[in-house]
């Protein structure tokens, strides 16, 4: 292709050198030189494109040669291995026939296989497809089941709600009215201020006037003593030490009254405390023995004895402190007299109230008990007339009468076992410290507390009060649970409303057979409490441009956020 396209291109040259010559003819004639030397010098480059287009033809046709011998060679060397090559492609096929017979035999063997599985598969697929039936049946009856406890817990919450409301509704009464109280206490606090404001401003005005009068007296008293010739000031001096001794002697009267009021209400209180006490064991053993009470002569003169013991006491004690003075029976019962005019009318009413009510209890019981035994204080059955048994019960009683005598009284003994004095709180609390952290105002938090005898033997435990600034955030319930064995224990529980976002404290007191002792409460409003992990940041050795950095964490665990920077 080569060698036909350069010889065709030699022709082309050769035609246009002729047409070159032509023209060059003309211009002769024509005698334009200019276009003479231009024809020129293209038929001299057109001479020179033609040898250089023949010496490329003689290449071509070199190597045309050369590449035919080559060819006729290799045509040589393919005859001489001919017969190899047809060995080779008989070896060829039967590869590819041994190769479509292993094809073959593994199809067969698939298919084979691929029926045993389908056979393995249906039982499966059947396993399978009763076991999702099941699954779908089961979880339609869980659905149902979950509609059903759904329904209920929506109509239980729905009544829960309604109790909470409700309770919530009767404690914001219970507030209202106790806040009302409060605030009528406060009234009526303002006006008992400004009336005594008032009483204190007279009491000055009297006061001025009593002051002028004893001033106008004692001039007319000096005027007296000088008409007669006297010592004015010995007797002035006589007379003021007389106007105070008279003085002292009122103090100590009002006084004497005062305590003796004290000592009369105290003993009411503890008569109508007795009396319930009574009342209760009473109804339990009428409750056990069955019967019908009657004779309430025993229990009312138990109760008198009592009186006039306790009224014996508080008289010794006046006695010792009016400095020795003595006091006989008529005299306190005049004193009795006195002290129950001054007695506020409210106090003798309950106290009236009281003795009616415990005569109505006495004389006709809600329950019939032992009490409708006739029984004479002086005689004694013929079961209790062994001498041991009568002296054991009777220093059993007065163990008991002691005991019960130094609980109220407030007079505590030592406990003595095995030659073993106890020393030390014979209660102890779990918790030690009853303490309400991170408090919301106006929520209600519940706390149990248990008590635990560690003394050496029987003890009782009595709630005292708390501290007078927490009573109208704490309120204790405890149900005094009697004796209590060494290693027993109660249970106590506290509830705390807060009205003030601010920090409480303060104690629970409880009285023991030993003496009295308190827990400790503490009410925390919520706060920050920021910390940081490290003290020091210490950044080590460093080279000079290098920068190093270290991180330091800053917590806070309190329950009340903050902003820093």
């Amino acid at each position: 292709d080569e060698l036909s396209t350069c010889q065709l291109r030699i022709k082309m040259l050769a035609k246009q050198l002729e047409y070159v010559d032509i023209e060059i003819e003309k211009e002769e004639e024509a005698g334009n030189v200019a276009a003479l030397s231009r024809l020129q010098a293209m038929r001299r480059r057109l001479c020179t494109e033609r040898e250089k287009e023949k010496d490329f033809e003689l290449k071509i046709a070199l190597t045309l040669k050369e590449n035919m011998l080559e060819m006729w060679r290799i045509e040589t060397e393919q005859g001489k291995y001919e017969i190899l090559h047809e060995q080779l492609k008989k070896a060829e096929e039967e590869l590819e026939m041994q190769y479509q017979e292993r094809a073959e035999v593994r199809i067969w063997k698939e298919k084979i296989a691929a029926l045993q599985a389908e056979e393995n598969w249906r039982p499966r697929e059947k396993k399978e497809a009763a076991a999702q039936k099941e699954y779908e049946e089961r979880r339609k009856k869980m659905l149902e089941d979950a509609k059903r406890n759904h329904e209920k817990a929506v109509c239980f919450l729905r009544k829960s709600m309604a109790r909470i409301h409700e309770k919530n509704a009767k404690e914001e009464v219970k507030t209202q009215e106790h806040m009302e109280r409060r605030i009528q206490a406060v009234l009526s606090l303002k006006t008992s201020i400004t009336s005594n404001r008032e009483k204190l401003q007279t009491l000055q005005v009297w006061n001025k006037a009593m002051a002028l009068e004893a001033k106008k007296e004692e001039m007319k008293m000096r005027e007296a003593i000088l008409a007669e010739g006297g010592n004015v000031a010995k007797e002035i001096f006589l007379h003021k030490q007389l106007l105070e001794h008279e003085k002292e002697k009122q103090a100590s009267r009002e006084q004497q009254k005062s305590r003796k009021i004290e000592i009369v209400s105290q003993i009411l209180r503890e008569k109508a405390y007795i009396h319930k006490q009574k009342k209760s064991q009473s109804c339990a053993k009428a409750i056990k023995g069955g019967g019908k009470l009657e004779d309430s002569s025993l229990w009312r003169m138990k109760t008198w004895q009592y009186i006039e013991k306790t009224c014996k006491r508080s008289a010794g004690a006046i006695s010792q402190v009016n400095k020795g003075l003595r006091i006989n029976s008529g005299e306190r019962t005049a004193a009795v007299g006195e002290i129950s005019e001054k007695i506020p009318h409210d106090v003798l009413c309950e106290s009236g109230e009281d003795e009616k009510e415990r005569d109505k209890t006495l004389a006709e019981p809600e329950f019939p008990g032992l009490w409708s035994r006739e029984c004479d204080l002086h005689k004694v059955p013929k079961e209790a007339m062994d001498p041991e048994q009568l002296a054991t019960r009777v220093e059993k009683k007065d163990i008991s009468e002691k005991k019960m005598e130094g609980f109220q009284t407030g007079i505590f003994h030592q406990q003595i076992v095995s030659g073993c004095e106890h020393k030390g709180c014979t209660f102890y609390s779990k918790p030690s410290c009853i303490h309400f952290k991170d408090f919301d105002v106006g929520q209600i938090y519940k706390k149990k507390i248990v008590l635990i005898n560690a003394s050496y033997s029987v003890n009782f435990c009595r709630l005292v009060g708390i501290s007078e600034w927490l009573k109208d955030f704490i309120s204790i319930h405890f149900d005094p649970p009697g004796k209590i064995s060494a290693g027993m224990s109660c249970e106590i529980v506290v509830t705390f409303k807060p009205m003030i976002n601010e920090t409480l404290e303060g104690e629970v007191m409880f009285m023991a057979q030993t003496g009295s002792f308190s827990v400790p409460l503490k009410c925390t409003a919520k706060r920050c409490i920021l910390a940081l992990d490290k003290e020091l940041i210490d950044f080590g050795s460093h080279v000079v441009g290098e920068t190093i950095s270290r991180t330091i964490n800053l917590t806070n665990s309190g329950a009340l956020g903050t902003r820093f920077k």
